[in-house]
């Protein structure tokens, strides 16, 4: 049932899409804002901890509550809140339609707007990249949350249903939140990066393979063997360039947070990315999507 469950929700994501009010990620986002600005304390040499320690009490609870929650429920019910975990912590309808925004006003020549679309998706400065940049920074963005909000988050509802997708969700929330190298939160947010890493290391792999086998395969491998690991973080790397690979075009190359300049390595292999582009990014995470939940499917019924 855990494999039908997952395919529900999916299905209740992909066609009704987030909740516009009274999502669970908001509440949570609110308590974390909270919690960081009373115990981080960025000149601290306990910084690290402090962070770990607001992990701790914002990730392990949820999770250990919603586990014993499930021990007193049966049948039904369990199928219930199973699909409305999926359904809460998937992100497929969610990035569709920022994607789809992003490339809705490049196709019109409206540049103003799609930065402002694409600053939405990315913590990069967005207010002087070209319709290219813009293009590149949309598919990017879109294929390495392929990873952390779709795959990620089924991958551990299978393992350990509803609590591993709801501990995964919000650990991987933390890392957005608190993850940066930035001064504020290069201590406190030390720990929410570290598990997140540790998290994604095996589904983004998956990913990989997904992307491969969805797109170009032998392009799709070859560039996340190559490039993959020219970035900091060990997982987003691959699934850039895997999918990029995948893709048959170019990613990469500078990017400027917080208006310093960054040199990165180039994703992939064809043309630069172009507003096109990213109708087939969304094209290869929905491919992935059904070739996972099949595969799945196909365990389940000869377990």
């Amino acid at each position: 049932m855990t494999a039908i469950a997952a395919l529900c929700g999916v299905l209740i994501d992909y066609f009704i899409g987030e909740p516009r009010r009274w999502h669970p990620l908001v509440g949570f986002g609110h308590a974390a804002i909270w919690l960081e600005k009373k115990y981080n304390r960025s000149d601290s040499a306990r910084g690290k901890w402090r962070g770990l320690a607001c992990w701790s009490l914002l990730v392990i609870p949820p999770s250990c509550a919603l586990y014993l929650l499930l021990q007193e429920l049966s049948g039904l019910t369990i199928f219930l809140i199973n699909c409305l975990t999926v359904y809460f912590v998937v992100g497929l309808n969610s990035l569709a339609s920022h994607g789809r925004n992003v490339a809705k006003k490049l196709l019109l020549g409206d540049t103003v707007n799609a930065r402002l679309q694409l600053s939405m998706m990315v913590s990069r400065d967005t207010n002087e990249l070209t319709d290219q940049q813009i293009a590149a920074g949309t598919c990017e963005s879109l294929l390495e949350n392929g990873s952390d909000a779709v795959f990620a988050p089924i991958f551990w509802f299978i393992l350990f249903g509803a609590p591993g997708a709801i501990f995964y969700r919000f650990s991987n929330t933390l890392d957005a939140m608190w993850g940066y190298r930035s001064d504020r939160y290069h201590q406190f947010g030390w720990a929410a990066a570290r598990i997140d890493d540790l998290l994604n290391w095996l589904p983004a792999r998956l990913t990989v393979f997904g992307y491969a086998v969805s797109g170009h395969f032998s392009k799709a491998i070859s560039c996340s063997r190559q490039q993959g690991g020219l970035t900091e973080s060990p997982n987003a790397g691959h699934v850039m360039a895997s999918g990029a690979g995948a893709l048959e075009i170019t990613l990469g190359g500078p990017a400027t947070y917080n208006g310093v300049e960054h040199q990165r390595p180039a994703f992939g292999i064809g043309p630069l990315a172009t507003a096109i582009d990213i109708e087939k990014s969304i094209g290869l995470i929905q491919r992935c999507t059904v070739l996972s939940l099949q595969t799945v499917l196909v365990i389940a019924f000869f377990l």
